[in-house]
């Protein structure tokens, strides 16, 4: 258990937990000493996951949410209250990907990505705003793609730039609470998330999915896609006391790829 224990006492609520980076950011959460509920529609996957965490002495909670319902969104806040009484940290990380090229006439996908990487974002911080503690962490899934453009990601790329402008908004009106909200932005990631995308990118180029990885490495200057634990330890230190005053920020990490 002992790893600092920076978040001891903390009660947080990961969205899309079953999986890559939410399952890291739940793990890290966990060792670091805080008692996690883990939120994704493969409530069988976080029960899994729950269940290590507990039998290495923390405490979770596995909870079946659809983030783009807003009945799902409801039941999962009432619940970690109900067993916790509050929640310090919300980490609003479920997303979904995929190409939106403008030669698509079927909306579903375009749909489907907004309100789960945008609007689900919005709704889950408005449904825990009354249980959050005076001084919480918010932290928002964002992504180097809401840093630029890029061809036939537009929606994607569109609610990745939205949850940095909802970031930056949710900041300011809550400051008089001491609550920080703040994105991460990472790039390319050791996720099923991430190999879909660098499979495409080998498509593309004409050769496999170890050739888009390998190129997708390289969009960076230190040339290595990332960890997802990396990503739970910017969470982990944002989550923390010592991120008190860092608020309103859409912070990069990705190899050097973006450099504002």
């Amino acid at each position: 258990m002992a790893e600092g224990l920076r978040l001891a006492g903390k009660v947080a609520l990961v969205t899309g937990a079953s999986r890559g980076i939410g399952e890291a950011i739940s793990r890290r959460f966990a060792r670091e000493g805080a008692a996690v509920a883990l939120a994704a529609r493969d409530e069988a996957a976080c029960r899994s996951i729950a269940q290590e965490i507990e039998a290495d002495g923390g405490r979770a909670l596995a909870l079946e949410t659809d983030v783009t319902d807003a009945g799902h969104i409801a039941r999962t806040v009432a619940a970690v209250v109900s067993k916790w009484g509050r929640i310090d940290v919300l980490v609003n990380n479920a997303g979904l990907g995929g190409p939106t090229p403008l030669t698509d006439p079927d909306d579903t996908r375009w749909d489907a990505i907004l309100a789960t990487n945008l609007t689900a974002v919005f709704r889950m911080t408005r449904a825990t705003l009354p249980h959050l503690s005076d001084g919480a962490r918010i932290i928002n899934l964002s992504s180097v793609v809401g840093r630029f453009g890029v061809a036939g990601l537009g929606a994607y790329s569109a609610t990745k730039h939205g949850v940095i402008g909802l970031t930056r908004t949710f900041a300011l009106e809550l400051a008089p609470r001491g609550i920080t909200v703040n994105a991460m932005c990472p790039g390319w990631v050791e996720t099923d998330m991430g190999r879909a995308g660098w499979k495409g990118v080998g498509e593309r180029h004409g050769g496999t999915e170890e050739d888009g990885r390998r190129l997708a490495a390289q969009m960076a200057p230190l040339a290595r896609i990332i960890e997802p634990d990396e990503v739970a330890g910017l969470a982990a230190y944002l989550a923390s006391d010592d991120a008190r005053s860092i608020t309103g920020q859409a912070i990069v990490l990705d190899g050097g790829q973006v450099m504002p």
